[in-house]
């Protein structure tokens, strides 16, 4: 498989980056992020630096100096968006609906047969009170309508682990807390919790499924992303 993450600096993506890397069978990893990702070259040391290809673009919006390294693709696992603490409505809806719609366009139109794996979340609904579950719904009936295939994943809490860690710094400190906890929450409430490496190995599953379906819940989520389940 060639895979393509887009978001690779964020908490989610490094996991998900993490989880290819140790997947067999993929034959082309790329990142697609806003700034060169040096944790990426040097977190995983037990593999070749030029193991990861990085498409560097500072703004999503504006793929045009990229767009002849987007092609050849079977799939795109999309982690980026913006934090739902402190970002106003606007930039938020933005980011999460526009921006991603953008890319699924332009990865769609290089590569026809393109998987769109999109991190959305639990409790996501366009009728939502909460503004970003609300957005999330939105961004889901954006791509939905998009002549591309897309799969909205829809973790709850995301517990990182192996050494990720977010690049916020209000939620990084929450991570360095609340992580432990959520880790022995999971077993518990394999509903409501995932983590970074479940989260990516049910990816990887996803895109192999001969008829995945459009939306996975976090149970699903758990259960496709259990050890050696995507293997």
């Amino acid at each position: 498989m060639r895979i393509l993450v887009a978001g690779a600096s964020g908490m989610v993506g490094q996991g998900v980056v993490q989880a290819c890397m140790d997947a067999p069978g993929i034959t082309r990893l790329a990142t697609l992020a806003r700034r060169p990702s040096m944790r990426v070259a040097n977190r995983w040391t037990d593999q070749p630096v030029n193991a990861v290809e990085e498409i560097v673009a500072a703004d999503f919006q504006n793929l045009a100096m990229v767009e002849a390294q987007l092609s050849g693709f079977d799939a795109c696992f999309y982690c980026a968006g913006a934090a739902p603490i402190g970002t106003q409505e606007a930039e938020y809806r933005r980011v999460t609906v526009e921006v991603t719609c953008h890319v699924a366009r332009i990865l769609g139109a290089h590569n026809p047969a393109l998987r769109f794996l999109y991190v959305s979340g639990l409790g996501a609904d366009p009728r939502s009170r909460l503004m970003p579950m609300r957005i999330k719904g939105e961004a889901e009936l954006a791509l939905a309508a998009l002549p591309i295939r897309s799969i909205c994943l829809r973790p709850g809490g995301i517990q990182p682990v192996q050494g990720v860690r977010s690049p916020h710094p209000v939620l990084a400190m929450f991570y360095r807390v609340g992580g432990p906890l959520m880790g022995l929450g999971l077993p518990l409430m394999p509903g409501l919790l995932t983590s970074t490496s479940r989260l990516g190995r049910a990816m990887l599953a996803l895109a192999r499924m001969p008829e995945p379906p459009a939306f996975v819940e976090n149970r699903s989520i758990n259960e496709l992303g259990s050890s050696g389940a995507a293997l």
